[in-house]
């Protein structure tokens, strides 16, 4: 039986040794003009600087990094629609392994084009019609190779927790004593990491999940002490975090560490990508821009005199950024 236990403090330790010089220590960004729109001290943890872009290396790194050597050897697989896609495909790149990645046929069509660059596999569904999990795991079998799960995965929420310890260090350094951190949330993996850093490291900063509309199955959840699903799995320009329920080992940690939940529309996700450039000037995808959204839009669901905002990704179309700027001028 797979093991359902969310990593611990030590193993999240133990992935940050493992990622040292590996990964990018990523930058807490400030702008007043941010601070003026949500009525209070606003940080931004830029993973969109992270290598591929996103806070996914991590993970990738961590789980592959922590595999036996002859596992290794024999490849791995991965399903995402791009960012996990991009991290397991540069993680397994650099340990010299090779790696199929699962994406939808949908998916963007510059985060397909990274990851077959970085020397991937990939292996195209429609969302709407297949079974993305029968398929990765079909071909697992088929080939040998070790299912790195984007979230649902102990090493892969280690990893990700390693963003809450540089969190919770960045914080002290700052002056920050009483914050929100908003995380921009699929599954859970990078919100669960958080929260487990922060449980150990800084008690006093407190992780929320921060989804797109209509795909709320966190807030959900959290709300309702019971595992919701989502009625799509696509329809949002939030594509990066469009899950169709929580991850079984990422919930019971949200669900005791977290806040509640906050949505966002994909208006606010647009405009918030939009004032990420235009005040930041570091490039979002709109499902890494959610958290953002929630601090400068939905202000009345937070009540902490700062607030920490996780940017987790930057992997967006030139159309779909396009279409961002232009809400400068709307």
């Amino acid at each position: 039986m797979p093991n359902t236990t969310a990593p611990d403090i030590t193993a999240i330790e133990a992935a940050a040794r493992r990622l040292e010089g590996h990964a990018r220590r990523t930058p807490l960004l400030t702008s007043p003009f941010l601070d003026e729109i949500a009525g209070r001290r606003v940080f931004i943890k830029a993973e969109c600087l992270q290598h591929t872009g996103s806070f996914k290396f991590r993970g990738a790194w961590s789980a592959i990094s922590g595999l036996e050597n002859e596992i290794r050897a024999k490849g791995v697989i991965a399903c995402s629609s791009g960012n996990h896609a991009q991290g397991v495909a540069l993680a397994a790149r650099q340990h010299g392994v090779p790696a199929v990645i699962v994406m939808p046929s949908d998916a963007p069509r510059m985060k397909v084009a990274n990851t077959r660059a970085l020397g991937a596999e990939v292996v195209l569904y429609d969302r709407l019609t297949a079974d993305r999990d029968a398929l990765t795991e079909t071909l697992a079998a088929e080939r040998g190779l070790t299912l790195i799960k984007p979230f649902d995965d102990r090493r892969v929420i280690a990893g990700q927790g390693t963003t809450g310890l540089e969190i919770a260090e960045q914080a002290a350094e700052d002056g920050i004593t009483d914050a929100d951190v908003l995380v921009c949330c699929g599954g859970g993996g990078l919100t669960a990491g958080i929260a487990l850093a922060l449980e150990s490291r800084s008690t006093h900063l407190r992780a929320r999940p921060v989804e797109p509309a209509g795909f709320d199955d966190v807030t959900r959840s959290l709300a309702t002490g019971t595992r919701q699903r989502n009625a799509s799995n696509a329809g949002s320009v939030c594509d990066a975090i469009l899950t169709p329920t929580p991850g079984l080992m990422t919930l019971p940690v949200m669900a005791r560490l977290c806040g509640p939940g906050i949505i966002v529309t994909d208006e606010e996700a647009m405009r918030a990508v939009a004032l990420a450039w235009s005040r930041l000037k570091i490039v979002l995808e709109p499902g890494g821009a959610v958290a953002l959204a929630a601090a400068l839009f939905h202000g009345e669901r937070i009540k902490t005199s700062d607030v920490i905002c996780v940017a987790s990704g930057g992997n967006v179309d030139p159309d779909v950024f396009t279409r961002a700027l232009a809400t400068l001028t709307d």
